[in-house]
């Protein structure tokens, strides 16, 4: 492939909801381009974008794909990107990357969660956007639906630029709204031109007449024009639009039925004429070499700079940096400054990614997106720059994880190849997170939802060719005291030769702080304990709060005094007031009120209004707290509630289900409180072999 200035790119992201048809609409531009000379399909396997093992088996895409498209002598570097809502930091990587972004909507589903949150997304990133509508060959669909529902959504500035023509409710051609002209489709995407329907004609000037008053709002020439009655040419509309698109004052609305190849050929020509190249964008970063704000711009002529915004980590691909450049002209074999990472990065070779294939170019111009093999240290989210100008561009806003789910090695002997495999499967996929919890001697797995892991799962028997289980974590509950006890502790043993002899009278209660295990106090009179035996009392006191008597779970809250006791001259020693002072833990812990904490957390829950109801119902039934419903500025209503941590494993699924798709959740750890009588004995119950193991 050869070089494109900076003039001559566009960076597009498809984005929409799952099954929309994306990858598609991806497959059906490569094939029209030249890139492929079969037209594959999602169900067979066989698209360009969609090479994973994994997306080949499961029919959808679940990471970014790349597809280099040159078209009228322009490079359009189309990134396809998951649907599915376990798969959006994908779809964030890529926005973050991306000058402008066409929103697929099937004209059967028509407008649903995954198209407003693709919106969002553009909102975040303002990118100019269109709206493409496929599957226009189903019978039946209906076009001026999915305008109707997108207009009462977003207003104004969705503007269609064709409407369909039907005979006998087949999609059979196309009224281009701008010059006012019908075609009709004679041979997949060959067409003829035919006389405007009649029964289009009302609509045509509907919404011509809106796209011409948009078209005026871009001078004070126009507006005059405008009111005195003159005509546009089609030349001053086409540019006016290109005018709004950037600003995203207009939202195109295209069609078309990409498995026929229908309406491809005028998207992509759209894309040309009306989306924005690299330079027409903004780009800064901070400029940690002194100079302050540093304008990047996707100016070809300044220092160069670019920034890390997806990492492929495949033991079959090899270890991929997809970069964008925001500035000046990189090229191979040059060495640049990691400035995330503060070290020099040697760039080999660079590339251009088409699926899972390589394109080997020389160089690479401001705003375009390649690839480089095997960085040192590079991870997702770093800046690369000159040492003269360290541009540090920020880190990409990520969706955080809070599904939860504890793995098990099904082979104990693949302990260490299932934590290497996470930590690569890791450097690729920033949804996904490792934490060890040795509280609870677990390991556990963070996603986006239950899909999410179970792909990582899959990834990891069939890269890595490990097994592991995904099971309900659990809970880190606390054991504390709400009595005072007091109680002695003697360890008396004789074998023959010096015995062991520790006699300690201590008095427990609860300390009020919930955040320590325990405070040591000791108020021993007339040296019945030795001075020297202090410490060993202590760290008797440290060993016992790790797995409390109860139920074995770490003790937090506890006061304990040491205020008499005795020795013996010969056989006392460190040993013996050590396991005296476990004695007497277990005994006047027990003896104290003993009852367990529950961790409760801090959630927060954003969905449309019309679900408020349900998700207080149900935080009900979770034993939560509702605190309080505030609105956000999209419209939505944000439930705060405080739930018991044991409550929400599952809850993803769960608030899917109730909102389809709409609602999303984060927690934050709060604080422990007791938990109630049922839920204390049935962990006592369960911990008992715990409890056992512990004291022996």
């Amino acid at each position: 492939m050869k070089v494109y200035s900076t003039e001559k790119i566009r960076n597009v992201v498809l984005l929409g909801h799952g099954g929309d048809g994306k990858t598609t609409l991806a497959e059906a531009m490569a094939y029209l381009s030249g890139i492929t000379n079969r037209l594959g399909k999602v169900t067979d396997g066989n698209t360009v974008s969609d090479y994973d093992k994994e997306e080949i088996k499961r029919k959808f895409s679940i990471s970014t794909a790349m597809l280099p498209i040159e078209w009228n002598d322009v490079k359009v570097n189309i990134l396809d990107t998951p649907g599915f809502f376990d798969f959006v930091g994908e779809a964030e990587e890529a926005a973050a990357a991306a000058d402008a972004a066409i929103i697929v909507v099937s004209g059967k589903g028509g407008v649903e969660v995954g198209t407003k949150k693709a919106w969002d997304l553009c909102e975040r990133y303002n990118l100019p956007r269109m709206i493409f509508v496929t599957d226009m060959d189903i019978d039946n669909v209906s076009y001026r639906k999915v305008v109707e529902e997108l207009q009462e959504l977003y207003g104004k500035r969705i503007a269609p630029l064709h409407m369909p023509i039907r005979e006998n409710e087949k999609f059979i051609g196309y009224v281009n709204i701008i010059k006012q002209k019908a075609r009709k489709y004679i041979d997949k995407d060959k067409k003829e031109e035919i006389p405007v329907p009649e029964y289009s004609m009302e609509y045509l000037e509907n919404y011509r007449s809106e796209l011409i008053e948009s078209v005026a709002e871009t001078s004070e020439e126009f507006m005059e024009r405008y009111f005195e009655g003159d005509e546009f040419s089609d030349a001053e509309i086409a540019a006016a639009v290109a005018t709004n698109v950037h600003d995203g004052s207009i939202v195109p609305v295209c069609m078309g039925a990409p498995v026929n190849l229908q309406g491809i050929r005028i998207l992509l020509n759209d894309v040309v004429a009306y989306f924005p190249n690299p330079s027409q964008r903004k780009k800064a970063g901070l400029d940690k070499s002194g100079s302050g704000t540093f304008d990047a711009d996707y100016d070809f002529q300044k220092p160069k700079s670019a920034f890390v915004f997806k990492t492929i980590a495949d033991p079959f691909l090899g270890k991929y940096s997809l970069i964008k450049i925001c500035s000046g002209v990189v090229k191979a074999n040059e060495t640049l400054y990691n400035v995330s990472q503060e070290c020099d990065e040697r760039l080999g070779k660079l590339y251009v990614m088409c699926g899972n294939k390589t394109n080997e170019v020389p160089e690479l111009h401001a705003g375009d997106i390649g690839a480089v093999a095997k960085l040192a240290t590079a991870k997702t989210g770093d800046s690369l720059a000159t040492k003269d100008h360290q541009v540090d561009f920020g880190t990409i806003k990520i969706s955080k994880p809070y599904t939860v789910k504890r793995y098990i090695t099904k082979d104990k002997k693949d302990v260490d190849k299932v934590s290497q495999g996470l930590a690569r499967l890791a450097t690729e996929d920033m949804t996904m997170k490792i934490v060890v919890d040795s509280a609870n001697s677990q390991t556990l797995l963070y996603g986006i939802g239950d899909q999410h892991l179970d792909v990582i799962a899959s990834k990891l028997k069939d890269r890595y060719n490990v097994e592991i289980d995904l099971v309900q974590p659990k809970v880190a509950f606390r054991e504390t005291i709400r009595k005072k006890s007091d109680v002695q502790g003697k360890y008396k043993k004789q074998s023959g030769g010096h015995g062991q002899y520790g006699d300690v009278r201590m008095r427990f209660e609860p300390s009020g702080d919930l955040e320590t295990p325990y405070v040591f106090e000791e108020e021993v009179v007339g040296g019945s304990v030795p001075k020297n035996y202090f410490p060993a009392v202590d760290k008797g006191l440290a060993d016992c709060t790790k797995a409390g008597p109860l139920a074995a779970y770490p003790v937090v809250g506890v006061k304990a005094i040491l205020y008499d006791g005795s020795y013996h001259p010969v056989d006392s020693s460190e040993m013996a007031f050590k396991s005296a002072t476990s004695l007497a833990f277990k005994k006047g812990f027990m003896e104290a009120g003993p009852v367990l904490l529950e961790p409760i957390v801090n959630m927060k829950v954003t969905a449309p209004d019309a679900y408020t109801g349900d998700i207080m119902g149900d935080l009900n039934k979770r034993r939560g707290r509702v605190l309080g419903m505030n609105p956000d500025k999209d419209g939505n209503t944000i439930v705060e509630a405080e739930v018991p941590e044991l409550e929400i494993y599952g809850y993803s699924n769960t608030l899917r289900s109730m909102t389809g798709g709409a609602g999303v959740f984060e927690y934050t750890f709060e604080r422990y409180e007791q938990a109630p009588s049922d839920i204390q004995e049935k962990q006592i119950a369960e911990r008992a072999d715990e409890v056992n193991n512990s004291e022996e």
